[in-house]
């Protein structure tokens, strides 16, 4: 029989960069290295935000105990420690101290006060992860950085960020579109949002149209320069501004490949993924371009609705006619490439997507979306879209994603059995708190977007009774 037959190996590649193989550490650290950081000689027009108002500066107050220890709170002693190797267990049991937190507190105040922020928490180790369901692993864009720091350093981020989050949401500096590394936005929003507009446009008679588009390496590619002006722009003290024109210099890391460490290289651009500041910061960067995006397609009369989720950008366009649709997206992704390209962004145009929404009946065929004279693709659209993980088709039925994630927990409970038998192993009362706390959740997930009143669930009953 053909399949009990000696098989071949499948073929592993070494990783390239420049089109040459990485064969030995140095080449691969610095493979990396030049991967994550190539934003680094963008040029950046510093002009553009002459076009927003400056905010209002707000006064920035001393730290408070419950700030850090509402913070720590939060953080899971099972996180990986930083270069010193100090866990939230221990710092959960440091702050305990009243004097250790009094010492806490002062630093960070210090730091502000004096805008320094101390080199000791400016060395990190930046863990290599592989991205998920990439069809090959042979560039080094198919990894995510993960940023490891000092843990101190962390614990006092955190605290900043959270005052710095809510000072720019009490100015409005934040663009109402931006519904993602934010406090109380979630994947689950920016659906809801869509299908709103979808909705409405269906009550007036109109089919709508969506194109996704993803911006390249969004968190390496932070121009620090830029950052701080935007900053300035917000309306925070400028002592703050200060603080963060020394956070973000002379920073330095190492890359760990398993258990392979390379030596420190200089990071002088962007904001590491795992920081507790990366989030805001990156929104903050983001907020200016938004804001000057819309205003461009008010004064060019573009009708267009603008989502973004970090670095996943959607355009909304409502008409009748799916040709008066992608001339509207056309015109709309030209505009937003050429403002990237401002910013110091690039677009991912290989993932850019188009889908139209229509409860229209019979053989739906609507025209592709050339890019092509912009750099990008041929859009043909499908007949299901997935956006942040949420599985959509064209009449918002939602069987589709239904199906999805109930097999996905029908798989759960399945590999349930690997954890213990009549016998051994976990007992039922245990399986049955494990299958609320995992395998349900899973197969609820988005069901705010179908589950409403007078929603048609017949399908969707039935499919989750059979899981």
């Amino acid at each position: 029989m053909n399949w009990v037959k000696k098989r071949k190996l499948p073929a592993i590649e070494a990783i390239k960069h420049n089109d040459r193989p990485c064969l030995t550490p140095e080449s691969l650290w610095n493979a990396l290295h030049n991967t994550f950081n190539t934003a680094l000689h963008r040029q950046i027009d510093v002009e553009i935000l002459s076009k927003l108002a400056q905010k209002p500066s707000q006064n920035w107050g001393s730290f408070s105990r419950p700030e850090f220890l509402s913070a720590i709170s939060k953080c899971a002693d099972s996180s990986s420690p930083g270069p010193d190797r100090l866990t939230w267990h221990h710092w959960k049991i440091i702050v305990k101290n009243n004097a250790c937190l009094s010492n806490v507190i002062n630093i960070a105040d210090a730091c502000i006060n004096l805008g320094h922020w101390p080199r000791y928490f400016k060395v990190s180790t930046t863990v290599v992860i592989p991205k998920p369901n990439k069809p090959s692993y042979n560039n080094p864009k198919a990894f995510r950085p993960i940023v490891l720091l000092n843990t101190l350093g962390k614990l006092i981020e955190k605290v900043i960020a959270e005052r710095l989050q809510f000072t720019v949401a009490s100015n409005n500096f934040i663009h109402p579109s931006q519904l993602g590394g934010l406090k109380f936005k979630s994947t689950a929003d920016a659906s809801i949002m869509l299908i709103h507009i979808v909705r409405s446009g269906w009550a007036k008679g109109k089919a709508t149209s969506s194109l996704a588009f993803d911006i390249s390496q969004f968190f390496p590619s932070l121009n620090h320069h830029f950052l701080v002006l935007i900053l300035e722009k917000a309306g925070l003290d400028p002592k703050v501004v200060s603080f963060f024109s020394n956070y973000l210099t002379q920073r330095s890391t190492k890359y760990l490949w398993n258990n392979f460490l390379s030596p420190p290289f200089k990071v002088n651009v962007g904001v590491g993924q795992g920081s507790a500041l990366s989030p805001i910061l990156s929104s903050l960067y983001l907020s200016p371009l938004l804001f000057i995006l819309e205003n461009r397609f008010k004064n060019l009369n573009i009708l267009i609705s603008i989502l973004s989720f970090v670095d996943d950008g959607l355009f909304i366009v409502q008409d009748k006619s799916f040709h008066m649709s992608n001339l509207h997206l056309f015109c709309s992704y030209n505009i937003l490439s050429k403002l990237l390209d401002s910013f110091g962004f690039v677009i991912e145009h290989s993932k850019t997507e188009i889908f139209h929404f229509s409860r229209s009946q019979g053989i739906f065929n609507p025209p592709p979306l050339d890019l092509s004279p912009l750099g990008g693709p041929t859009l043909r659209p499908k007949d299901s879209w997935r956006y942040l993980g949420f599985i959509f088709d064209r009449k918002l039925s939602f069987h589709k994603h239904i199906n999805h994630y109930a097999n996905k927990a029908i798989s759960m409970v399945k590999y349930m059995k690997l954890l213990g038998n009549s016998s051994q192993g976990i007992n039922p009362l245990q399986k049955r708190l494990l299958y609320r706390c995992c395998a349900l959740l899973v197969a609820l997930y988005g069901f705010q977007l179908w589950f409403y009143n007078r929603a048609p669930m017949s399908y969707h009953m039935k499919a989750l009774n059979k899981m």
